[in-house]
């Protein structure tokens, strides 16, 4: 009986402490073997190689051309000359962060080009282009509203005056009527 009480002690201990002692794996099996896969993404200019690579380095290339400045852009255009797909659509995305007068070209190039983009990016192309269409558009109505505040202000400066040549003549017959 004496030799079961350090026996159940460790048993109980064990109990109490938890399974962080229990080893995971069974004594006497192996080790899985651990495959470090480590590839190297992010080309500087994308294309349509299907591989792991592909939607990491057309995110990347977006993220690129929209932290750009101007001359990378101009760089970058030069660089993707071509009437390749991948190119016009590489180019699409690089005008797509330009200025305004850039975005027309890139929706043109967008809409072209989409369909031969291999399946897995066509969805990522979409959404840039369609966010492309939401700033268009949002531009088109911010130079809207400018029309309308200049036709505005030019309507309120013509009833000024308007308003103050009407001052002018009440003026007039007020100072009439006051004289003998």
């Amino acid at each position: 009986m004496n030799c079961l009480r350090p026996l159940g002690l460790c048993l109980a201990a064990l109990w109490l402490g938890g399974c962080q002692w229990i080893p995971e794996q069974p004594f006497g099996s192996p080790e899985p073997e651990t495959v470090d896969v480590t590839v190297a993404c992010y080309a500087e200019v994308p294309d349509f190689t299907e591989s792991a690579c592909l939607l990491p380095d057309w995110i990347a290339f977006g993220l690129a051309s929209q932290r750009g400045d101007g001359e990378w852009r101009d760089g970058m255009l030069e660089r993707l000359e071509g009437e390749a797909a991948q190119r016009r659509l590489a180019r699409a995305v690089v005008l797509g962060w330009g200025d305004e007068r850039q975005w027309d070209r890139a929706a043109e190039l967008y809409k072209a080009d989409l369909h031969a983009a291999p399946a897995d990016l066509q969805p990522l192309l979409r959404y840039w282009l369609n966010e492309l269409e939401g700033r268009r558009a949002m531009a088109g109505r911010l130079e809207r509203s400018r029309e309308e505040l200049a036709a505005l202000e030019a309507e309120n400066a013509e009833l000024a005056e308007k308003l103050d040549a009407l001052t002018a003549i009440e003026r007039n017959i007020n100072l009439r009527q006051q004289s003998p």
